[in-house]
């Protein structure tokens, strides 16, 4: 089998902080690779500190809305370190309201942290990557980005809008050797997901499905656990994706019913 082509590789990470962010920090650093986790929470990142992992670690805190924030942290990591070779975008807010019931305020928010943000990061790290002809560029998204979301739009809008924008680029890139790829997990159990759940029966209901608002249940009969998105994170990064570019993988057990 084909090595993986992460060990002493140099990784960003955005939404490194807590859920699926830091598991896909965690399994970066387990192949060996040097990790900047980006967010702007401090107090999540501090746990990364404490992992014990022989690769390097640097945990920073960045606004993603601030173009000029994350243009310095980008350019510092190449200074301190050298080159990126894996860019992962991860920070993402929910939204849960009707859209009736959506402020313009509420969705210039959600658009500016779940599609934006991708948009800058994603950008600096293909001014970088191009010159040198080689790079991976993985967008965590969401499978509400492909399938209609009662009470979601804001959200599933603009993880829909970060999907196409990362299989645009990949086209963009190709002709350079940069790979650009999307990870569309499902219901998750991160502080987001259970930040949803009414009482002890939430993870039952999402498993279970819901007529009343037109969500299919999971065929797997089970959430996705942080690592297992992770897991296909570092898959896409890896040379055992070489061929692999502007593809969308989802990792829901099934809930949308699509590849």
């Amino acid at each position: 089998m084909p090595e993986r082509g992460i060990e002493g590789r140099i990784a960003v990470v955005t939404g490194a902080a807590g859920g699926i962010g830091a598991a896909v920090v965690r399994a970066l650093r387990s192949e060996g690779a040097h990790v900047a986790a980006l967010d702007i929470e401090p107090g999540g990142l501090h746990g990364l500190e404490a992992d014990d992992h022989p690769t390097r670690l640097r945990t920073d805190v960045v606004d993603l809305r601030d173009d000029e924030q994350v243009t310095a942290i980008v350019d510092q990591v190449e200074r301190d370190w050298g080159p990126i070779d894996i860019g992962v975008s991860v920070a993402g807010v929910l939204s849960y309201s009707s859209v009736v019931d959506t402020s313009r305020d509420e969705w210039r928010r959600v658009f500016a942290i779940n599609a934006e943000a991708v948009f800058t990061f994603s950008r600096a790290l293909a001014q970088r990557m191009i010159p040198r002809r080689r790079g991976a560029i993985i967008t965590v998204s969401s499978n509400a980005a492909g399938v209609p979301r009662h009470g979601m739009a804001a959200y599933a809008a603009s993880k829909a809008a970060a999907t196409m924008f990362t299989r645009c680029l990949g086209l963009e890139l190709a002709e350079f050797g940069i790979r650009c790829n999307i990870v569309a997990p499902g219901s998750t159990r991160t502080p987001m997901q259970t930040g949803m759940w009414a009482d002890a029966q939430g993870e039952a209901a999402v498993i279970k499905g819901s007529l009343e608002t037109f969500k299919a249940g999971i065929p797997l009969r089970k959430i996705a656990e942080p690592s297992e998105v992770a897991d296909t994170v570092v898959f896409l990064a890896s040379e055992r994706a070489s061929h692999i570019t502007m593809a969308e993988i989802y990792v829901d057990g099934g809930a949308t019913l699509r590849a």
